[in-house]
């Protein structure tokens, strides 16, 4: 896990572009504390950079950027390759040598053997730029669930590339005009929906996706993984065992060379990852974040944790966080998210903790709702459009209901009753009432209106959730699409990167795999879908019982209590505030 930075000038002068690049790094010091590394082409249009946190080959062999054995291609790349050992076994066997044990150098050499083609054979969580010397162009690259980031800007001349929106701006020669659909979007959702930043000047590299860019010519791009199109594709098979798949998942993530630890609550998710996680590699590390305003409450996660992390035999450290702990770290953590977030105090608060006893490497339950349905959204959104679907086809019912109601239901409950007819008709549109802070109708009441117009046209948000489910029917593998392609990866992977990466802590996630994902899709369309609890059996051996049937709860952190605001609007104006004055 690192940091990457990158500046190719290919439709301009030769420049010093070190300097720049130097700045970049040094904004994403933590990323990387382990080492820094910066190389220059020799016609000095080209610089790249990187930040290093060791995880794998801890030698200096495994620094970057790094080239390939014969000079041609550079690369700067941030995640891991979980089967790089495969991979590179494969490469040996048709002649390849290797001077290093990191996955980077594997990367060299699978690009030298198959090019681009090499990007629908990782496994793993990535993002990288290449530079080819022979052919005189760059390759950027992230992983297709987006687990890690990736962030770009061109100004036709200039190519800029870098791990945080942050570390760009730090680089200099960005356009940091206000993106109206940014700020409409932080509202709409509480994030800031990619490919869209707060900056006209810089956008993110889609998950799946790849960029080329060569000398003098105009940029290609394709995918070669999209969500949606994964899900309709993959072929029905009842014989995958869901246990295997999942005990295969973890073993991967757990390829180190420094000590795993795991994010453990009292939800099924993180304490099945303890349960494999200790089959693994025993004993593990266990790290508990509880909050002392719910101390003996149903909200109260420490109980349950300390009972899993007993029956494992785990080494087990239980974090309180009071009320004050937060207001001190108030400021670390704003200056620390790298783009504005409602949500990821919980794992900042926990990554410290894990830094603090000395942790590289975390496992997190990330991605478990979202694969085996475990968010109230798999029963509800279906039911809420077919049952209103039918008056979808009555012209303005859905806008005149919402114009008619949408002033007197906001004194009463929530304002989002009133665009019921209006958007419950169809499944994007529950989930947008679902998961939306605020509704596009209130967009003018929080930004300026003309602002908040540009950026709900520019959105295209209905598009977009109509794109993610089409051909995905009703069910569940459509709300995993809406699930894990808007929420898990615009919020929980985000807030993932830069809460651990704040604290030089790497986050895995094992249940947001594409093999898992690939075998849990195949038994749903079997007709055999796995519900958590079918997950949690996975366990050896098995989890307690006070955990495997304690009722789904949620994870809380008593943001809104903290701040004194009412609700997480309050807290969502605060931190855009924040950010609008940091960009100032």
């Amino acid at each position: 896990m690192c940091g990457i930075s990158g500046v190719f000038t290919y439709a301009g002068a030769a420049a010093d572009l070190q300097p720049g690049v130097m700045a970049t790094l040094a904004s994403m010091r933590a990323r990387g504390p382990d080492g820094e590394g910066v190389w220059n082409s020799p016609d000095r249009t080209v610089c790249l950079g990187h930040r290093r946190l060791s995880i794998i080959d801890l030698s200096n062999g495994g620094s970057q950027p790094m080239d390939s054995a014969d000079g041609r291609v550079t690369l700067v790349f941030n995640g891991e390759i979980y089967n790089y050992r495969s991979l590179r076994r494969e490469l040996e066997a048709d002649g390849a040598v290797f001077r290093s044990d990191s996955d980077t150098e594997v990367l060299l050499a699978l690009y030298q053997r198959h090019g681009r083609d090499m990007l629908g054979r990782l496994r793993g969580m990535f993002a990288f730029a290449l530079w080819d010397g022979e052919r005189q162009g760059m390759l950027l690259a992230r992983d297709g669930f987006g687990i890690k980031p990736l962030y770009l800007a061109d100004d036709g001349k200039t190519l800029r590339v870098a791990s945080q929106v942050k570390a760009l701006l730090a680089g200099g020669g960005i356009d940091t005009s206000p993106e109206p659909a940014g700020h409409a979007g932080f509202y709409l959702w509480g994030h800031v929906p990619e490919p869209f930043t707060l900056y006209r000047g810089i956008r993110a590299l889609a998950p799946g996706q790849w960029l080329w860019q060569e000398r003098g010519r105009a940029a290609q791009s394709g995918r070669f993984f999209d969500l949606s199109a994964e899900l309709a594709s993959i072929p029905a098979d009842g014989s995958i065992d869901l246990a295997q798949a999942l005990r295969d998942s973890v073993a991967h993530h757990m390829i180190a060379d420094v000590p795993v630890g795991v994010f453990l609550s009292a939800g099924l998710d993180s304490s099945l990852l303890t349960a494999l996680a200790s089959q693994v590699s025993a004993p593990v590390d266990t790290l508990t974040l509880g909050f002392s305003d719910f101390a003996g409450t149903a909200n109260d996660e420490v109980p349950l944790a300390e009972l899993t992390a007993a029956h494992y035999h785990t080494r087990h450290s239980t974090i309180r966080v009071p009320k004050e702990d937060f207001a001190a770290a108030r400021a670390d953590i704003l200056a620390a998210m790298d783009q504005p977030s409602i949500d990821g105090v919980n794992v900042w608060l926990v990554s410290r903790a894990a830094a603090q006893r000395g942790l590289k490497v975390a496992l997190s339950g990330l991605g478990g709702d979202e694969l085996f349905a475990g968010y109230g959204s798999f029963g509800q959104l279906p039911r809420l459009a077919g049952a209103l679907a039918p008056l979808a086809a009555v012209p303005m019912l859905g806008k005149g209901f919402r114009l008619a109601t949408q002033g007197w239901l906001s004194r009463f409950t929530s304002p989002k009753w009133a665009g019921l007819l209006e958007y419950g008709s169809s499944l994007g549109g529950a989930y947008l009432l679902r998961r939306g802070l605020f509704m596009p109708w209130e967009l003018p009441q929080v930004l300026d209106p003309h602002m908040a117009r540009e950026g709900w046209a520019r959105l295209h948000t209905e598009t977009q959730l109509a794109q993610a489910v089409a051909g995905l029917g009703n069910g569940r593998l459509a709300v995993s699409a809406l699930e894990g392609g808007f929420y898990m990866r615009n919020q929980l992977l985000r807030d993932a990167d830069w809460a651990g990466m704040a604290h030089s802590l790497e986050i895995r996630v094992p249940l947001v795999d594409v093999e898992l994902w690939r075998s849990v899709v195949s038994l749903v369309k079997a007709g055999k879908a796995p519900s958590k609890r079918d997950m949690a059996h996975a366990a050896m051996p098995a989890l307690p019982d006070a955990v495997l049937n304690r009722p789904k709860t949620g994870f809380h952190v008593p943001i809104d209590r903290w701040m004194g605001h009412s609700s997480l609007r309050g807290w969502a104006r605060s931190v855009h505030k924040e950010f609008c004055r940091g960009a100032a």
